[in-house]
């Protein structure tokens, strides 16, 4: 798996990162969804730069001109809700991408540390062929998203994914690693080294659906 991390250069995403860190700032449930959104469209034009594109000709009041488009075609595919904010900011800049959404969750036991991933819902269109955009905010255990791609395997054989994440964890990156398929490329924000007993990503920025929707019961 190729990682792209964003964080190594300094950029203004640094501040949509700091910003969503921030137990202050975290307080504005709007703001942190924009923050969020704004990550999704700086990640979305990184990993642009990578896909494949056609020349086509232009006309143009006056004249014509010749220039590249994105010949792929994209499937962003987003787990609800916390990955809602990231999904419209990648969709703001792939306008004509085909959309899956996938409903998944941590279920812990008598509020055990221990926990299972729950997936009970999808909605996807054909993958066969085509860019998959993998999209979960914070990848803290990769459970996840180990869960979901077995889950859209029903759904057809895409040429390539790409998982988009706004923070992740080294234990996480290192467990996916050895599940998707080796030209898998992640891109993310910022990755942070460890997980706490309940397999949340320190310092990281506590539960991203919670801050972005309301606490649920």
């Amino acid at each position: 798996m190729k990682v792209h991390n964003l964080a190594e250069q300094n950029s203004i995403l640094n501040q949509f990162i700091s910003e969503i860190r921030d137990t202050q700032i975290q307080k504005d449930s709007m703001r942190f969804r924009r923050n969020i959104e704004r990550i999704g469209e700086v990640l979305g034009y990184e990993l642009s730069k990578t896909l494949n594109y056609a020349d086509k000709t232009v006309i143009t009041p006056l004249g014509k001109k010749d220039t590249q488009l994105v010949k792929d075609k994209v499937v962003i595919c987003s787990i609800l809700r916390a990955g809602l904010p990231l999904h419209q900011g990648l969709l703001n800049y792939f306008d004509k991408a085909e959309n899956g959404f996938i409903s998944a969750y941590r279920k812990h036991e008598n509020n055990a540390d221990d926990f299972e991933v729950v997936v009970n819902y999808f909605a996807s269109p054909s993958l066969d062929g085509k860019v998959l955009i993998l999209t979960d905010p914070m990848l803290a255990t990769g459970k996840t998203l180990e869960n979901v791609l077995l889950g859209l395997k029903e759904y057809g054989v895409p040429k390539k994914i790409y998982i988009v994440s706004v923070i992740g964890a080294k234990p996480g990156l290192d467990y996916i690693e050895g599940i998707f398929p080796e030209n898998t490329h992640l891109w993310i924000g910022a990755i942070d080294p460890e997980l706490n007993a309940r397999g949340y990503i320190l310092p990281g920025i506590g539960d991203a659906g919670d801050l972005a929707y309301g606490q649920k019961l």
